[in-house]
């Protein structure tokens, strides 16, 4: 429905559970948008919760306006991500309270877009747009239930998940458009049964004016963290249940006599600890390192550590979600050690612009040999990191991609 022309202007309600200041990849997208949106004179509100990503007990303030973005948070329960019921009530409790804010907020003409986080809010924000007479954009970082099924989260593979299904397509066939990440999420929307011209690809991105190829001599951050001349293997981001680390500790393990490779590995996640006592275990210490999240302006030093960013996708969630790191490696201009599948999304970008090497999962012996190959030919991975820089500014800028934001929200206000 076409908003009334005598009415206010239509705003932008953004529905995530993180915002600006927190430093999680979900926030930082929806941060960077939140502001360009309103430095471009929308009127922007964020309704988010108080809690930072790895701060679950934080008490960011209630209501605030930041970069001409207007931001209204929401109490939750504060379990944290250490335990699955724990995550879930909080889940449950956040998405019940970010509705009810944007119910009160919401007015008709405007537009309310659900991110993923919590997951299936889009259900939520669906009843709101219906009930405010307001339009719903879905933007999809992930599609749930499928990837708690994917990675054994109880229940998501019975009558439960299936029903969570039926309620999270109605929000997709619902919505004015459904923003997806690449084109196997696509894949994934149009084999659900919606409608093409319903469904959005516009890629995530990061600050690709910040991040930018770094020699590793004028490094300050890898002098400071003591890993001098070492070819160094690194993963920057969350550690989750998505992600498959077991090869690339066992490419540590057997190469834990070249004191020429070292592993990093930057942030955290439900993983973290449980590698870090396999890393104690196994000797590993003068081999592995352990560093935390780093701000967003260190970004640009700590993506610039590694020689070769390793990352990881199993098959199984292909088009299920799309790992944003994949942006700031190639912005950072370092080459790529992708353990996915070989006939998917990211090993199809990476062979066609040549900015890495992709290893089957489960396949320890071709990880180990790829990484003293590339650190065995130091011309080969800068060229393969020039040529993720140049994929990236030619195809995944940040430009691009607010570009595409703006036109779609053109769209919508029509």
């Amino acid at each position: 429905m076409a908003p009334d022309p005598q009415a206010a202007p239509p705003r932008v309600i953004f529905l995530n559970r993180f915002f600006f200041p927190d430093h999680s990849a979900t926030s930082q997208i929806l941060s960077d948008l939140a502001f360009a949106l309103a430095a471009d004179g929308r009127d922007v509100h964020v309704v988010a919760s108080r809690q930072r990503y790895d701060r679950p007990g934080a008490r960011l303030a209630a209501g605030e306006t930041i970069g001409g973005v207007t931001v209204t948070r929401v109490g939750t329960t504060e379990f944290g991500r250490g335990t699955l019921p724990g995550r879930a009530a909080d889940y449950v409790s956040c998405a019940i309270a970010m509705a009810r804010a944007a119910e009160a907020l919401t007015r008709p003409g405007d537009v309310l877009i659900a991110k993923t986080d919590p997951p299936l809010v889009s259900v939520l924000a669906w009843r709101i747009a219906r009930r405010r007479r307001a339009r719903l954009i879905n933007w999809l970082q992930d599609i749930y239930p499928e990837v708690a099924a994917e990675t054994g989260v109880p229940m998501m593979t019975g009558v439960v998940g299936r029903g969570l299904a039926r309620l999270r397509d109605g929000s997709l066939h619902a919505a004015h458009a459904n923003v997806v990440l690449g084109s196997a999420m696509a894949a994934r929307l149009r084999r659900l049964g919606i409608a093409p011209d319903r469904i959005a690809i516009i890629h995530n991105w990061v600050d690709d004016e910040a991040i930018v190829p770094l020699p590793r001599s004028d490094n300050a951050l890898r002098r400071a963290w003591g890993l001098g001349d070492a070819f160094v293997v690194g993963h920057s981001g969350n550690l989750g249940r998505t992600h498959d680390v077991a090869p690339l500790l066992a490419a540590a393990e057997r190469l834990r006599g070249r004191t020429d490779i070292a592993f990093v590995f930057i942030g955290g996640g439900t993983q973290y600890d449980a590698i870090r006592r396999r890393v104690a275990a196994g000797g590993l210490g003068s081999t592995v390192r352990f560093f935390p999240y780093q701000d967003r302006a260190t970004l640009p030093l700590s993506l610039t550590v590694p020689d070769l960013h390793w990352l990881s996708l199993r098959p199984s969630l292909e088009g299920l979600i799309f790992p944003s790191k994949f942006y700031g490696i190639a912005a950072a201009g370092r080459p790529m050690l992708a353990l996915t599948a070989p006939d998917g999304e990211i090993a199809g970008l990476i062979a066609r612009h040549g900015c890495g090497v992709v290893v089957t999962p489960g396949d320890p012996d071709t990880a180990t040999r790829a990484i003293a190959q590339i650190a065995a030919d130091p011309a080969a991975a800068i060229r393969m990191g020039t040529q993720a820089r140049a994929m990236l500014d030619a195809h995944f800028s940040r430009a691009q991609a607010l570009a595409r934001w703006h036109k779609l929200l053109d769209r919508a206000m029509i």
